[in-house]
């Protein structure tokens, strides 16, 4: 009897693995197919170009998102593996020491060959592979193994599919011709520029004991675990992102002059920077025009003053806090208040519209322990130096963000779609 038990125990196991191996080749496939898609306006010289050290080609993104499924799954899992280049191991290699070598990062725009043909067939041949692993029958725990790495390696695609917007976004901007990356309704900009912001409301939140962090079911990076417990002050937050017409007050009165309202660090890039406005801005002073404008997606575009406010380092935004009266949020207070107003109202800005700066700094939670393996230089190595981010953008794919989610950048960043949402004491 005992052993018929387990026989069964093992059969039902090993449907249930298979069965979720089967949703997550749908998955795969989907996902992998928006990828493409995005890369679909582009020209191959497009795709090829890097504009700047922090940015890469897309054209790289295809290929370092298809190296990832083909280093640390199909190497593995996959019976007398061969790899479909040998070069691509160190070409397009990231930042992963515990595989091996790595191509310059601010020389991925020289990488002429192999040619945009080449990496899309290089997906193909990874993607035929990878969905054939999942379609075979495994014991359980190996079975669970494969899946684990197979989401893993989703949730790293659909944080490139982002950065592909990103860095296309940046590259586009730098052409004197201004492209855009996709044609825009004339119609529905003409509406959208002239709607208001919402008035801004501060909601209050009492002080007390907060958990934050991942709990529950579903993905997480292990930079979001474990959940613990903080205590936070009284506080209040913003209701709503900072506008684009709020900022350019910022911009209008002198913020960029000010050092009064900058951080030490942030002032000397500034001025060595020579900035004055953010990223995207353009001032239009002419004899018959003096109305400034924005880069976006769909091109130059004049600029919405009612729109959240993006591009933003993290040192802008502390100095905006500054002159606004108010300051960054920690992460503990944005994670509370997220919880509370998601759970009270649907349809926020907390999420999809631009990740917004916190104060603190991006550190290992209590406790904190990274993966094993090469797996685990995907986040705790990068934890000094950076500030966190929360929420998500208007650029971050469907279904990829979450509550707990840390996302986290250098202070001088702001090729990303970042903001700013306001807290006070």
């Amino acid at each position: 009897m005992h052993k018929l038990k387990n026989e069964f125990a093992n059969k039902l196991a090993n449907k249930l693995e298979n069965a979720l191996a089967n949703e997550l080749a749908k998955a795969f496939s989907t996902i992998r197919d928006q990828t493409g898609r995005l890369v679909q306006p582009l020209s191959a010289e497009d795709c090829c170009v890097q504009s700047m050290p922090d940015a890469s080609p897309a054209k790289w993104h295809l290929a370092h998102t298809t190296w990832f499924f083909e280093t640390f799954i199909l190497e593995q899992f996959e019976t007398s593996f061969q790899p479909f280049h040998p070069a691509f191991r160190v070409l397009f290699n990231s930042y992963y020491e515990g595989v091996g070598e790595q191509h310059p990062r601010a020389q991925r725009g020289l990488i002429t060959r192999p040619s945009l043909a080449e990496v899309q067939a290089y997906r193909q041949n990874v993607d035929q592979r990878l969905l054939a692993l999942l379609g075979q029958t495994r014991a359980p725990d190996q079975m669970r193994q494969l899946t684990a790495l197979v989401e893993l390696g989703l949730q790293h695609e659909q944080q490139h599919q982002e950065l592909i917007l990103t860095d296309i976004k940046h590259l586009l901007s730098m052409n004197p011709l201004l492209p855009p990356y996709l044609a825009s309704d004339a119609m529905a900009e003409a509406a959208a520029n002239t709607a208001a912001a919402a008035a801004l409301q501060w909601q209050p939140f009492e002080a007390g004991i907060v958990e934050i962090g991942h709990a529950g079911q579903g993905f997480f990076f292990d930079n979001e675990t474990p959940r613990h417990r903080q205590f936070v002050e009284p506080f209040s937050m913003a209701s709503r992102l900072v506008s684009n017409g709020e900022y350019l007050a910022f911009v209008e009165d002198g913020g960029y002059q000010n050092p009064l309202l900058w951080l030490a660090a942030g002032w000397e890039w500034v001025q060595q920077q020579k900035l004055t406005r953010p990223l995207y801005w353009q001032a239009a002073y002419t004899q018959f025009d003096s109305a400034w404008r924005e880069f976006t997606l769909h091109g130059l575009q004049p600029l919405a003053l009612h729109e959240a406010v993006t591009h933003i380092s993290f040192f802008e935004a502390e100095a905006y806090a500054r002159w606004a009266g108010a300051r960054l949020p920690s992460e503990a207070e944005w994670e509370r208040a997220a919880a509370q107003v998601q759970a009270a109202v649907s349809g926020t800005d907390y999420f999809g519209v631009a990740w917004q700066w916190t104060s603190s700094s991006y550190a290992p939670y209590p406790g904190y322990v990274a993966l094993p393996g090469a797996v685990g230089e995907y986040n705790g190595k990068f934890m000094v130096n950076q500030y966190v981010l929360r929420g998500s953008s208007s650029a971050t794919p469907d279904g990829h963000a979450r509550l707990s989610y840390r996302n986290f950048f250098p202070a001088t960043a702001r090729w990303q779609f970042s903001g700013i949402r306001l807290a006070r004491s």
